[in-house]
């Protein structure tokens, strides 16, 4: 299949914002890629490509501008299909429980627009609003009737055809404390209120498995979440509910969620469903795979005994910072990276004899077996939590490699840290030109991340409209 480069440099032109000679390079180097492996478009393209030797044997840098350059050209050829068939999308979408827009971070790429939105905190609706500048930001509590009419009311007015709502799942979530009382647990309800008053096309609900199975309490009476919603709702429209992984969905780490879809009726469109599964999983390899090793910051120890440990310290972190702004090496104590340096890759540090998780006083610690433990390369990820930043905490470490062996004749494996945040949206499948702000704290962002959902399975399933 031939590549239609005068057509990929002129949407580049008219579609990023970038220099002549940064369009120069990105048409170049996907010529590139043409020649390492000729060019059919279907997205395992990507993963074919980065396991030719060719490619493997490219400096990091030029494999991560190949790799920029394959997705543009993807984004390219959506963007150029919608528009040659004549089914640009005309989807106006209101979201609820915005958050920092995690979910829409592929909205605009596939021509959907966002003109309302509503998120409860100010700082996450502020850095919302510095994402997605366009979009009216209405920051206030949905449960208020003056936030709840405005939020109506403006939707009516930019017509909105979409509702996408993401409620706090905290007290359904098995991680959290199950709480039915958890007053969160009711925001469905201005959730439907919502949608009978604006009356939208298409409604997407996201949650946490446990929230079809979840029992409120309205007006004295007992009833399930999906129950309330089918008694409010089915008259007019068609609702679908289902329970995924978005392991299943192109994105490479795993996320158990219950989605619920509607269709209006009698509106002569086709019934939104989910699409079907991937036939093959994206792995931590085929996601991070090509990154160079990346030593942690010790915090408890001086500048000689960090390099005394990490010699190449600095040139990895100069490296890595090449890369992106996001890929900094993150900070532990000497202990835990002791224990995860001797941890092979998907084990725990709890089996190590020697170099087990300690306290600091030198105790052994005792907690779960899924904490102080390192990826598999094999695998999709592990799901993303907001605690993403400890060694301590379930599955946060990165796979490693084998790096060297000791003269104590012990195997030190490499990268004994957790993901940095740049690897933390690889596998949330965040795009790399998503707009995140400089000046933003990484630790919020971490956190924010944490509880979202991946936008490329949410992309997934708003392709699956057409």
């Amino acid at each position: 299949m031939e590549l239609d480069l005068e057509g990929y440099r002129d949407w580049l032109i008219n579609n990023q914002n970038y220099s002549k000679k940064t369009i120069s390079n990105t048409v170049s180097r996907m010529k590139r890629a043409n020649r390492i492996l000729s060019w059919f478009n279907d997205p395992v393209y990507l993963f074919e490509l980065e396991r030719e030797s060719e490619f493997k044997e490219l400096s990091c840098s030029v494999r991560s501008q190949i790799r920029r350059a394959v997705k543009l050209y993807f984004e390219f050829l959506d963007n150029g299909k919608s528009t040659r068939d004549g089914k640009a999308r005309d989807i106006k979408v209101l979201s609820l429980f915005a958050n920092i827009g995690v979910a829409e971070a592929y909205f605009d790429e596939i021509g959907i627009e966002v003109p309302v939105a509503n998120e409860l905190e100010k700082r996450r609706a502020d850095l919302y609003s510095k994402i997605y500048p366009e979009t009216n930001m209405i920051c206030g509590d949905i449960t208020n009737e003056e936030i709840l009419e405005k939020i109506i009311n403006l939707s009516i007015e930019n017509g909105v055809n979409t509702i996408v709502a993401t409620p706090p799942c905290q007290g359904m979530s098995t991680v959290g404390r199950l709480d039915k009382n958890d007053k969160r647990n009711k925001l469905i309800v201005p959730v439907i209120e919502i949608i009978k008053r604006v009356k939208p096309k298409y409604v997407f609900i996201e949650n946490v498995p446990n929230f079809l199975n979840t029992i409120i309490n309205i007006e004295g009476e007992d009833v399930l979440i999906p129950h309330l919603i089918e008694r409010e709702l089915k008259s007019d429209y068609l609702i679908n509910d289902y329970v995924i992984d978005t392991k299943n969905y192109s994105v490479p780490s795993t996320r158990e969620r219950a989605i619920i879809l509607m269709t209006q009726k009698n509106m002569g469109i086709k019934e939104w469903k989910m699409p079907e599964k991937d036939t093959q999983m994206v792995t931590m390899q085929d996601a991070i795979g090509h990154l160079p090793i990346l030593d942690p910051y010790i915090t408890d120890i001086s500048e000689d005994e960090l390099l005394e440990i990490f010699p190449r310290f600095y040139e990895r972190k100069s490296e890595a910072e090449k890369i992106s702004k996001w890929h900094i090496p993150p900070h532990h104590v000497k202990r835990q990276v002791i224990a995860m340096q001797h941890t092979p890759t998907g084990c725990t540090a709890f089996d190590n004899e020697k170099h087990y998780p300690k306290k600091e006083n030198g105790e052994r610690v005792r907690g779960y077996r899924n904490t102080y433990k390192r990826q598999n390369w094999s695998t999709p990820a592990y799901t993303v939590t907001m605690d993403n930043r400890k060694i301590s905490s379930q599955e946060n470490v990165h796979p490693g490699r084998l790096e060297y062996v000791n003269s104590e004749g012990e195997e030190i494996y490499s990268d004994p840290r957790a993901l940095t945040l740049y690897e933390i949206m690889i596998i949330m499948s965040i795009p790399e030109s998503w707009p995140l702000p400089d000046d933003i704290s990484e630790a919020f962002v971490r956190r924010i991340i944490g509880e979202g959902i991946p936008p490329l399975f949410v992309k997934r399933v708003f392709e699956n409209l057409n």
